[in-house]
């Protein structure tokens, strides 16, 4: 946390907290929610100034309830979550590395949902892939140890929403590593992860 987020917090110990002005994608963009945009339940405009994303990635963390926010000086600013509290992409280096510019680390679990969005755990850190980058795993998806094609995904993602005990072993190939992906309903991430995608007072 910036140091001088640290020192407002101190002088001024009990500023309200701000629900519903600032959300995250599920393609990892900081996104300003105005009146409009929360009356009309709109994305809201992409945030691109460096300083500002800069400052809102420094400062951004959750708390005991599992909301996420960025403390903004004394105040703390909610954020509605499209998708996970972090969000990853491929990297050619590192692997995958978060919203943040943070690298997300050895994945050790994977799941897909019915909507074909796929999430990453690293220890305590969730993030969903950006879906740009999906084609680029797709050679990656293993069906019963061989390479899996569109239609035989489609047919997987089918059977986990009807199904899930009929599942064949999907796995994704991470380096030298073969990580299992398990079937997750979309709706049930923020509790199977203890994250709140749209915090209230």
């Amino acid at each position: 946390m910036d140091e001088i987020v640290v020192q407002a917090m101190a002088k001024w110990p009990n500023v309200p907290h701000c629900y519903g002005w600032l959300a995250l994608d599920a393609r990892g963009n900081w996104r300003m929610r105005d009146e409009r945009a929360q009356h009309f339940n709109e994305a809201g405009d992409k945030l691109t100034n460096p300083a500002l994303v800069g400052f809102i990635t420094r400062n951004y963390q959750s708390d005991e309830r599992g909301c996420w926010y960025f403390q903004n000086g004394p105040q703390r600013v909610y954020l509605n979550l499209e998708a996970t509290p972090f969000i990853a992409r491929t990297d050619p280096q590192q692997g995958f590395v978060l919203h943040t510019g943070a690298p997300l680390g050895d994945i050790d679990a994977a799941w897909l949902t019915e909507a074909g969005e796929l999430l990453l755990r690293s220890g305590d850190v969730l993030a969903q892939l950006d879906d740009r980058d999906f084609a680029q795993l797709l050679p990656q998806l293993e069906l019963n140890g061989r390479p899996v094609g569109d239609n035989a995904l489609l047919a997987w993602l089918d059977a986990a929403a009807s199904d899930p005990a009929s599942l064949s072993p999907l796995t994704l190939r991470v380096g030298e590593r073969t990580v299992p992906l398990a079937a997750m309903a979309r709706d049930g991430v923020p509790q199977a992860f203890h994250f709140q995608r749209q915090p209230q007072p």
